[in-house]
């Protein structure tokens, strides 16, 4: 077993992500290291000195530097994950975080949210144990998703739902030209990612949060996916729904496609035309290109404000929180603010902390 700590987000991670049993394919190093994250280190584990690698674990720096927390970051949130080889054991994987190079690691480092049911952050917790780390849980939100085969199967959209968004394109047709744009691949350019930040600059999220929120209104903002797309692999998985009324953008989805699973990611619409229920045509204009273009699932990720439902999501799958820390006396005081250890053959009873 070889293990190094890697200055940076370690190419080994693009190789990971192609073959990592939880089949997340953009788990690679561009998607880390969205917006170029200062103090980067990647732990990369392989077998011999030049075998494959069988683990790559990118972390940045976390909260006050005197702490030494790290964590493992990442372009979209909330879903984190670490990429592990197919055939990597948790035997192997303890002995790798047992090793004086897991000291790039820090005292503690935090992975979340991240799929409950994801077998890759099951073996890493379950190895990280073995190793004499604590594994600290919390519950994170539950995701919603839409079954894309059922609801093909089921003839989606139901003749209402169709005669009811023809009215909505229609009535909006009245003020202008409607047209729609898809950007992904070779598409993307300042110019698109500029015009995904007006339509969030004249939406909601400007004149009702501090904007932190948002994924395109501000240079840094943009900067942060423009480093994402640099990618050519990733800048064809990430795709733009955009709806225009006389040249002009109002309304986008903006989607991850990752084989059979489209992850929605953002989303937002012009205020001064809200009446014109814009928001709801390209969400369901994303969700039947999804479903002509073949995909299993579409995941809009954690928490309704009703809107989901509306189009078909259900409660998917759960979310957690994990913070891993090296010394026990260190991980009981952290359990008060941060959540109970995760127990061996406790199937990832997950408890809020100060509940019983």
């Amino acid at each position: 077993m070889t293990v190094v700590a890697v200055a940076g987000f370690a190419p080994e991670l693009d190789a990971l992500a192609a073959c990592n049993p939880a089949r997340l394919g953009f788990l690679r190093a561009a998607w880390y290291g969205a917006g170029s994250p200062a103090g980067a280190r990647t732990l990369v584990m392989r077998r011999g000195s030049a075998g494959a690698p069988i683990a790559a674990i990118p972390t940045v720096p976390l909260g006050p530097a005197l702490t030494g927390a790290r964590q493992v970051p990442g372009a979209y949130w909330p879903l984190r994950a670490v990429p592990l080889a197919a055939d990597c054991d948790t035997l192997e994987l303890a002995q790798a975080l047992e090793h004086p190079a897991a000291r790039m690691l820090g005292p503690a480092w935090r992975l979340g949210p991240a799929r409950r049911d994801d077998p890759a952050t099951a073996l890493l917790a379950d190895a990280a144990r073995l190793a004499g780390w604590s594994v600290l849980a919390r519950p994170a939100g539950t995701a919603f998703v839409i079954d894309c085969h059922a609801a093909r199967a089921g003839g989606w959209p139901r003749p209402s739902t169709t005669r009811r968004l023809a009215r909505i394109e229609r009535r909006l047709a009245r003020t202008g030209a409607v047209s729609w744009d898809i950007v992904r691949g070779s598409g993307w350019n300042d110019a698109v990612l500029a015009e995904l930040g007006a339509i969030e600059a004249a939406s909601w999220i400007a004149t009702r949060t501090n904007g932190r929120a948002a994924k395109f209104m501000t240079p840094p903002q943009r900067a942060r996916w423009r480093g994402v797309l640099a990618d050519p692999v990733l800048a064809e998985m990430l795709c733009a729904t955009i709806l225009r009324l006389d040249g002009r953008a109002v309304a986008f989805c903006f989607d991850l496609d990752d084989g059979p699973v489209q992850y929605g990611i953002a989303g937002s619409y012009a205020s001064d035309l809200a009446r014109y229920e814009i928001g709801k045509l390209v969400n369901h204009r994303t969700l039947a290109d999804a479903i002509a273009d073949g995909q299993r699932v579409l995941d809009l990720g954690a928490g309704d404000s009703g809107y989901k439902r509306a189009m078909g999501a259900v409660a998917g799958y759960d979310l957690v929180d994990l913070m891993f820390v090296r010394h026990a006396a260190a991980a009981r005081l952290m359990e008060r603010v941060w959540g109970r250890p995760l127990a061996p053959g406790k199937d990832w009873a997950i408890e809020v902390p100060g509940h019983e």
